[in-house]
């Protein structure tokens, strides 16, 4: 079983852009919806990613919080195109930029589409206890605020938040 520690953090400013060593577009879809998992019908998220030229079937268990169940395999991106057809709900176009701070990797998202303008950043982490040094562009935690992770953003997406 894979086990997911990851915290999830509203981004302030564009000072990590200089930091940044990689960026990698991704485009993602979820063959589940919020409500099948709000209703308990699901006990999981089923996604579908393109990350550059590789592609996984991702299964993540639905707790909130920074640790969950995680399973990833890899699929032919061919294969990937067709599921993202069957997505309900909206897809999910970031780039995800890859930046390094006192020792772990930071993904910081930039949402694109009807997400744009959302920036946030994530940091995976060897135990729920461990301690991090927060980077100066990192904001509010949001790691136990559904409305950020990805499942719901699909459904309903950033530029709706004020409707």
């Amino acid at each position: 079983m894979g086990i997911e520690i990851e915290r999830k953090f509203l981004v302030t400013s564009d000072a990590w852009r200089a930091a940044a060593h990689a960026v990698i577009p991704m485009a993602q879809g979820y063959l589940n919806d919020t409500a099948s998992l709000d209703s308990g019908a699901q006990k999981a998220s089923v996604r579908v990613r393109i990350q550059g030229d590789e592609a996984y079937l991702n299964i993540k268990s639905r707790e909130i919080g920074h640790t969950r169940q995680e399973f990833d395999y890899p699929v032919p991106v061919s294969e990937a195109r067709e599921l993202l057809a069957l997505c309900v709900g909206g897809l999910i176009d970031k780039r995800r930029h890859l930046v390094n701070h006192n020792g772990l990797l930071w993904e910081v998202d930039e949402f694109l589409g009807e997400n744009a303008g959302l920036v946030v950043a994530e940091v995976e982490l060897e135990s729920a206890g461990q301690t991090f040094d927060l980077p100066e562009w990192a904001g509010a935690e949001v790691t136990d605020e559904v409305r950020y992770y990805n499942l719901a953003l699909a459904s309903h997406p950033y530029c709706k938040w004020g409707v």
